[in-house]
């Protein structure tokens, strides 16, 4: 067969094709459609080309599977063998003996834990070991809207709040702290701890950079873990050393992709007591292009004149902080969190933060009593003035007039942390683990004369924790929860009955 008859054959077979296809309804826009294509756009024609034959040889390829079978098979005495000598890790540490002890003698309190209360074995003791700051316990208003609140609504919603846990009462107390705080919106979350832990890596992720306060409080830490961001610490208030830091990360930052950068600290530090600089804070993070994230759980309610935290009593607008954390459990008398701040990061949170998108929804009535409690603050400011007074009163007793300890919180702080002084712990050479034992000593000397005091306490670092998680120690130190419920003679007795006990413990230490 020559030439000739191959290319008559090869168009009467395209002439017999055609035909053919022409029949087919549709064909005609289909030709019009490629033709067009090809004389306006070949390139795009030869792709669509490309990918239909590819889809074709995609859907009649073979079947095969992508889970390699490289694994050992063991026979069922093997497997039993194997299960038999493993040994689980533990999940925590095992308890200590100075733990173990400290367990057996921990008081329990039966009833309303009050100004004054009573323990197990019968004996009425003063309480200053609770965040009872206003004495909201025993405000009858307060549990008379809980009461009427928890007959409408029931105990819990049952539900996240993504799903049917948000009612009416949430969306008030959102609204209620944000107009109180003075941003366009707010968050409110079930749980206080899981706030700022969730808060944190709802923002910030792998490969972008925390700056966080070497002192920052054990929910903050937990967050950063999570986030598995990149962290840099700074010296606990040392605004200095904080520029360094920012100065120092900027300079290797210019150079790579851009990241989000956070900086992390307290208003209100829960493990020193002191007070952030919030100004300089502010000054800062604008000028190196920093967000901050600021955890008021205990500042919220305590300081300011209205007890809007450390924005009001330092005159900085709450706009100048991009999330202002806080907690509703303290001194507020209720329960849950929140995150005050723009509307894109309080919208944001409701689908990426993992407590408020996998937790049930807060009670109803702790809800209400965090809006009541909000109400009481703005109405009547007054009610703060009798705290700061029993404040300075127990504090005139312990730091001036004490040979042995000094106050470490800020003279606003009602939560009151006292630490043996410096050249005390040098002179006597006493380890961190002796002053726990100490200070636990004085804790057992003060409730046997009546006054229940407790000592800061801290989760201690995990058993696989990397040396950067154990460069920062924590101060022993006794906590006082300073509260209103006591009269002034009440509360300069507990402050002289403390005094006394941690004369005589430390009198007795050679």
């Amino acid at each position: 067969m020559d030439i000739n008859n191959v290319q008559a054959l090869l168009v009467r077979s395209a002439d017999e094709f055609s035909t053919h296809f022409q029949k087919v309804p549709g064909s005609a826009i289909f030709l019009r459609y490629v033709k067009s294509s090809y004389q306006n756009d070949p390139i795009r024609s030869a792709l669509e080309l490309f990918l239909f034959l590819f889809a074709v040889r995609y859907l009649l390829a073979p079947k095969y599977s992508t889970q390699k079978q490289n694994h050992v098979s063991l026979t069922e005495q093997e497997v039993d063998e194997l299960v038999e000598d493993w040994t689980p890790e533990p999940l925590v540490a095992p308890q200590s003996a100075f733990e173990e002890a400290e367990n057996e003698k921990r008081p329990v309190i039966v009833g309303p834990t009050g100004p004054k209360s009573k323990l197990s074995n019968g004996r009425t003791v003063t309480n200053l070991a609770s965040y009872n700051f206003y004495n909201l316990v025993a405000n009858e208003m307060l549990k008379e809207k809980a009461i009427q609140t928890l007959r409408t609504y029931g105990v819990g919603p049952c539900g996240p709040p993504g799903f049917y846990g948000t009612q009416d009462v949430h969306m008030k107390t959102e609204a209620d702290i944000a107009a109180f705080l003075g941003t366009p919106a707010c968050i409110v979350y079930a749980q206080a701890f899981s706030t700022i832990s969730s808060v944190i890596p709802a923002f910030s992720k792998r490969g972008d950079i925390i700056v966080a306060d070497k002192a920052v409080n054990y929910a903050i830490r937990k967050g950063i873990q999570v986030s598995r961001s990149t962290v840099w610490w700074y010296n606990h208030n040392d605004m200095e050393d904080l520029e360094r830091v920012l100065a120092r990360v900027t300079k290797e930052q210019a150079k790579k992709a851009l990241t989000r950068r956070f900086i992390v600290t307290e208003g209100i530090s829960e493990t020193v007591g002191d007070v952030v600089d919030l100004p300089k804070l502010i000054e800062l993070r604008l000028k190196y292009k920093f967000r901050l994230i600021l955890d008021e759980t205990w500042s919220f309610g305590v300081l300011g004149r209205t007890g809007r935290g450390v924005t009001e009593q330092q005159n900085v607008d709450a706009a100048e902080v991009d999330m202002i954390v806080g907690s509703l459990a303290g001194a507020l008398c209720a329960g849950g969190g929140f995150c005050a701040g723009t509307e894109e990061i309080v919208e944001h949170q409701r689908l990426s933060a993992a407590s408020y998108t996998f937790s049930a929804a807060l009670p109803a009535m702790l809800a209400t009593t965090a809006s009541q409690t909000l109400e009481m603050l703005q109405t009547t400011p007054e009610m703060m003035a009798p705290l700061r007074e029993n404040i300075k009163t127990i504090r005139a007793q312990l730091d001036p007039r004490s040979d042995w300890v000094y106050c470490s919180s800020a003279p606003e702080n009602p939560m009151m942390l006292l630490v043996l002084k410096p050249e005390i712990v040098s002179s006597k050479r006493i380890s961190l683990e002796e002053q726990e034992r100490l200070l636990q000593d004085v804790v057992d000397e003060t409730l046997a004369n009546g006054v229940l005091i407790t000592r800061l306490k801290s989760m201690q670092p995990g058993m696989n924790a990397t040396p950067r998680d154990r460069e920062w120690q924590q101060q022993p130190a006794l906590k006082v929860c300073v509260t209103s419920g006591l009269s002034r003679k009440e509360i300069e007795k507990a402050g002289v009955t403390i005094r006394h006990a941690i004369t005589k413990v430390m009198s007795k230490k050679r």
